[in-house]
């Protein structure tokens, strides 16, 4: 058995043991703590965006790198290494465990999820909670996560790679990443669930709080999945949530966010293809001038043509009052289309890669280009990408 440096300096260590990495067959390192899991992944791409001037890209999420300054636009990129240690709750009434996922390279210093004590650079805490089980007579019981943990909302994740493309929506783009508090999930029956929680801001900032101790974030959830007997439409899903409270991150009106989402996928007749919509929608309290709301509703269509190719389309439309994605005013909205293609192809094992093709419109006024920022100097922005990730 041959042993890479990374391995045998964990093995000594302490934190894994060699006799529990002779199966190969799993492609996980068991560690000493037993029921215990390390696999991450390696997210690197190119890309390339039509025209001159890059001062003005679409403000997507981790579209840019860091602070957010430095566009990923016409190079080569690392985008993040992710590293996950889990031990999931077993079958037990009373059962514990703990999810713990760190982030290194650009996109992790993008997630912002570095503590109040200090800027950690190209290093995040992409999770870390805790996981109990408290029994109910007659019930599967609550699953409860207390820590930082992901959002309880969206059709996409702020894990690249089990996203349909490789570039974010608008409407992730919209949406909360991750929070610091409690969440806890009831398991109505196999085809119902509700989740609810707690937390200490709307934002990912760790250790982050309102100006006044009673600026929390409550949040709730219902998830429904269709059962096997319902034929073709079996295990389609649809997810409601709403999340309201203090954003740390809001520069007008009181600092309170509201923020609904709905979101559908959906299995169709058609062998491997699948279908799904996404709404989000946001409002600021108390914002000034009217700049309160922003809307984004989102398609979705995956089709699956072998077990290598797969082919994955998204279409969104933006009306952006609250000027969220643009510096435009109330009385004048954005108004932005945005249409991606995305080719995906899984030649070598354990490895994703796709190419894509990423369409911005902004309908009503010149947003994207130029080398100064904060002077746009065309409607368009047309980028081209390539994606590799390595999972282990």
């Amino acid at each position: 058995m041959k042993l890479n440096k990374w391995t045998i300096g964990l093995a000594a260590a302490g934190i894994v043991t060699l006799p529990s990495l002779t199966n190969a067959q799993t492609n996980v390192v068991q560690t000493m703590a037993a029921g215990t899991s390390l696999t991450g992944y390696v997210d690197v791409a190119a890309q390339w965006n039509l025209g001159s001037g890059n001062a003005n890209n679409p403000k997507y999420a981790f579209g840019t790198t860091g602070s957010g300054a430095v566009p990923k636009a016409d190079g080569f990129n690392l985008n993040v290494v992710n590293l996950t240690l889990d031990k999931p709750l077993d079958e037990t009434p009373w059962a514990a465990g703990y999810h713990v996922e760190l982030g290194f390279g650009p996109d992790a210093g993008t997630l912002a999820t570095d503590s109040t004590f200090g800027n950690s650079g190209d290093f995040g805490v992409r999770q870390a909670y805790v996981t109990l089980r408290t029994p109910i007579a007659g019930s599967n019981g609550i699953d409860w996560k207390i820590g930082v943990f992901d959002t309880i909302i969206g059709y996409e994740s702020t894990t690249g790679p089990n996203n349909p493309n490789y570039t974010r929506s608008y409407g992730y783009s919209a949406e909360p990443t991750t929070h610091e508090g409690f969440i806890g999930t009831y398991k109505i029956c196999d085809a119902a669930s509700v989740t609810a929680g707690l937390a200490n801001t709307f934002g990912p900032q760790i250790g982050s709080r309102g100006p006044v101790e009673a600026d929390k974030v409550w949040m709730v959830a219902m998830s429904l999945t269709a059962p096997k007997s319902w034929g073709w439409l079996a295990d389609s899903s649809m997810t409601v949530g709403f999340i309201e409270g203090w954003n740390a991150a809001a520069t007008t009106g009181s600092g309170n966010v509201d923020q609904l989402y709905t979101g559908f996928a959906m299995s169709t007749p058609v062998t491997g293809l699948k279908a799904g919509f996404a709404l989000d929608y946001r409002h600021l309290h108390d914002a000034p001038n009217g700049a309160a709301d922003t809307w984004v509703y989102g398609l979705y269509a995956d089709y699956q043509a072998t077990e290598k190719l797969s082919l994955h389309m998204r279409g969104e439309y933006v009306d952006d009052a609250a000027g969220l994605f643009s510096p435009l005013t109330p009385a004048n909205p954005a108004r932005l289309f945005e249409f991606t293609y995305t080719v995906q192809y899984d030649l070598w094992k354990n490895v994703l890669s796709r190419v894509e093709f990423r369409w911005d419109h902004a309908s009503n006024e010149q947003l994207f280009g130029g080398t100064v920022v904060g002077t746009p100097t065309r409607r368009n922005a047309v980028m081209f990408a390539a994606n590799v990730v390595y999972k282990f």
